[in-house]
C-alpha cells in the first residue's frame, strides 16, 4: 500500500488533529499512514502509538528550524513515503522545504484555519510560488479560508479546493437518558437551562467576551448555568473574570478536558462560541449534531456552518452584549431552540458528515498517487 504521512504542529485533540487521526484510521486498510509532528506528539500522538502507528517528533527549534528540514527528509526517506499531507501553513512550508532536499513526493496542503489578525506579507507570497509544485494540491476547510490563502498567501484559487471539515453525526444523536446522566453527575437539575462552551484557553477563543456575555443573560435567565470544557493559558483569567462577573460562582463550570464531549452536549440546551477567527470549527459540528441551537461570532466560517435565525444566532466580534442578548432571546424560547436543533441536524447530515469528508480525501490521494504510480518505486529507491 502506498505511505501517507500526516504532517501537524503536535497531536493533542484540536480540529485539525482529529480530522487527521480519524482520516487515518478509517483509510488505513487502503494506505500506510505515519505522522510526523514538527513540535510535540501530545496525548492523540500517544494514543494513535498504541493503535500501531509510527509517530515521529521532530522537537523544532525557535525561528526557521533549517535542521528541521533535514531531519525530515531522512523519516520520509526511511518510511519510503508516497504523499505528504501538511495540515496547516507551517507544517507545509517545513514539508516543502523538505523535500527540496532530496525526493519530491507530492504535498497535499489542507488550511484548517487564520490567524487573527491574518495579514499579507510579501515574503511569505513569494515563497509560496516556489514552495508549491506543479503535482501539488491545496485543500481547504470552508470558502472563507480558501480566500484568505488567495489574498493572504497568493495563491490561485484555482488551485484550491473546499473539503468542509465533517463529522459522524451519530456519535452525537443524544438521547434523554444520557442527559439525565449527565445532569446527575455534575449535579445540575433536569429544569436548569445550561450553556455549554467548548474550545481551548487561547485568546483567539475569546472566553472573556463569552463570560461577559453569560453574566449580562444570567442577569435575566436567574436558572442558566455556563460550563466551560477545555484548558490552556487563558484558564485562570477566564476564572477570575466569571469570579468578578457572576454573583454565584457555581453558575459557571469549569470542567477541563474532557473525552466525553458528546454526553456533556446531550446535557446542555444550547452551545456558544465567541472565537474572534474560525475555519470550519469542529465543536459547531458537533453541537448541531447533538441538537444544540447555536450562538456564536460572525468570523471566518462560522456563517458557512450556521444559517443565521434558523441554526443558531451570529453576532459580532467581541461583543459581549449582542452575543449575551442572542443567549437570552434563545434561553427564554423553548419553541426556537427547538426548531433551530431540527434545522441544525439537517444542515450538518446534509453538508459536514466525516463520510463525505473521508471519500474526499481518499480521492484526491488516489489521484495524486495515481499520477506518480509508475515513479513510486523509481522514488523509493533514490
Amino acid at each position: 500500500m502506498p505511505t501517507v504521512a500526516h504532517v501537524l504542529h503536535q497531536l493533542y485533540m484540536a480540529g485539525a488533529e482529529v480530522l487527521a487521526s480519524d482520516l487515518a484510521r478509517r483509510l488505513r486498510d487502503r494506505f500506510d499512514f505515519v505522522f510526523i509532528c514538527l513540535d510535540k506528539i501530545g496525548p492523540l500522538g500517544a494514543q494513535l502509538r498504541e493503535e500501531g502507528f509510527e509517530v515521529i517528533c521532530l522537537d523544532r527549534r525557535p525561528g526557521v528550524d533549517w535542521a528541521l528540514a533535514r531531519r525530515m527528509r531522512g523519516d520520509v526517506r526511511r518510511c519510503g513515503v508516497d504523499l505528504l499531507h501538511a495540515h496547516q501553513y507551517t507544517p507545509f512550508f517545513y514539508t516543502s522545504a523538505s523535500r527540496a532536499l532530496g525526493r519530491r513526493p507530492p504535498i497535499l496542503f489542507t488550511e484548517h484555519g487564520r490567524h487573527y489578525p491574518d495579514q499579507r506579507k510579501l515574503k511569505r507570497v513569494v515563497a509560496n510560488r516556489l514552495l508549491l509544485g506543479r503535482a501539488d494540491r491545496v485543500t481547504a476547510v470552508g470558502h472563507f479560508v480558501r480566500q484568505a490563502l488567495v489574498d493572504n498567501e497568493g495563491l490561485d484559487g484555482t488551485r484550491i479546493e473546499v473539503v468542509h471539515n465533517g463529522i459522524d453525526p451519530q456519535v452525537f444523536a443524544a438521547d434523554g437518558a444520557t442527559r439525565q446522566a449527565v445532569r446527575a453527575e455534575l449535579d445540575a437539575p433536569p429544569d436548569r437551562l445550561v450553556v455549554i462552551h467548548v474550545a481551548r484557553f487561547h485568546p483567539v477563543k475569546d472566553h472573556e467576551t463569552s463570560i461577559r456575555a453569560f453574566a449580562r443573560a444570567a442577569q435575566h435567565v436567574p436558572d442558566a448555568e455556563l460550563w466551560l470544557i477545555g484548558d490552556g493559558k487563558r484558564r485562570e483569567a477566564s476564572h477570575q473574570l466569571a469570579t468578578k462577573l457572576v454573583t454565584d460562582p457555581r453558575r459557571v463550570r469549569f470542567l477541563g478536558v474532557r473525552k466525553d464531549v458528546d454526553r456533556l452536549l446531550a446535557g446542555a440546551d444550547l452551545f456558544m462560541l465567541s472565537s474572534l477567527s474560525e475555519g470550519i470549527s469542529v465543536t459547531l459540528l458537533e453541537a448541531m449534531a447533538a441538537g444544540l441551537a447555536i450562538v456564536a461570532t460572525e468570523v471566518g466560517g462560522n456563517g458557512e456552518v450556521i444559517v443565521d435565525g434558523e441554526t443558531g444566532l451570529l453576532s459580532p466580534r467581541g461583543d459581549a452584549e449582542h452575543l449575551g442578548d442572542n443567549l437570552v432571546t434563545l434561553l427564554t424560547d423553548h419553541d426556537r431552540r427547538r426548531a433551530m436543533s431540527e434545522a441544525g441536524r439537517r444542515r450538518v447530515n446534509a453538508s459536514f458528515t466525516q463520510a463525505r469528508m473521508h471519500a474526499r480525501y481518499a480521492e484526491l490521494y488516489e489521484q495524486m498517487l495515481g499520477t506518480r504510480a509508475g515513479d513510486r518505486e523509481k522514488i523509493r529507491n533514490q
